[in-house]
Formats: C-alpha cells, structure tokens, sequence
C-alpha cells in the first residue's frame, strides 16, 4: 500500500497551524520533499514528524 503523501497546505489543516508555520517547521527541521509532481512538494509520514516536532 501506498504511503499517504501531504502538501505542506493538508498538512496545515491537519495539524491545525497556520502555512506560514509549517513552512517554517519544514525550514527549521531541514525536512526534505519524498516527492516533487509539477513543482509542488509532496511529504511522507517520517516528513511529517519532523515538521510536527519543529512545531
């Protein structure tokens, strides 16, 4: 089964934050994109946690 893939938009309204926010998490935790479609970034579950702790 496939992995579940977030923009960094979803992933805002999953953790409830703002985008600004998250785009700063992802900045400060240095997490990398696991899929880039048509230039928009795409993160993963190990992603995803990373964001949520530099939260």
């Amino acid at each position: 089964m496939a992995e579940e893939l977030l923009t960094a938009g979803k992933i805002a309204q999953v953790l409830q934050v703002s985008p600004k926010q998250v785009k700063e998490a992802i900045e400060k935790s240095g997490a990398q994109a696991d899929v880039v479609k048509g230039g928009c970034k795409y993160y993963g579950a190990k992603s995803l946690q990373k964001i949520k702790a530099a939260l």
